[in-house]
């Protein structure tokens, strides 16, 4: 079996399983596509991993499933954070594990605070 073009294919396949999520959008980030739910990060992929966004409350029991561990930047652990290896997610159950956390997480954030557009930035200032 090709692991290469399977790898390649983990993008695609963390698109399919968001495609009914509301306001989806992406956004390259981190090396990384991230899949944006509800304007808030829900997961990011690439050939080798993913990161999702959990509830902090379950960063503990995620850690001991095989190919997880906390992301770590600058130095600092993110709970509520992990990374995903493309080794733990090969089949459409594991997938959708992951994928289930992360939406069930972004369904809890409150809603993102909305950007004043340029046009009201110019009507407060008159």
């Amino acid at each position: 079996m090709n692991t290469t073009a399977r790898n390649e294919d983990l993008v695609a396949r963390v698109r399919a399983a968001l495609s009914e999520a509301p306001d989806l959008r992406e956004k390259k980030m981190f090396g990384s596509l991230g899949f944006m739910v509800r304007d808030s990060l829900c997961v990011t992929a690439r050939p080798e991993r993913l990161m999702c966004r959990i509830s902090p409350a379950l960063h503990a029991q995620a850690l001991q499933r095989e190919g997880v561990e906390t992301v770590v930047m600058k130095g600092r652990p993110y709970p509520g954070y992990v990374f995903v290896a493309a080794s733990a997610v090969k089949t459409k159950a594991a997938l959708d594990y992951w994928i289930d956390l992360c939406l069930a997480h972004n369904a809890t954030l409150p809603a993102p605070k909305q950007k004043k557009t340029p046009a009201a930035r110019v009507a407060k200032d008159s």
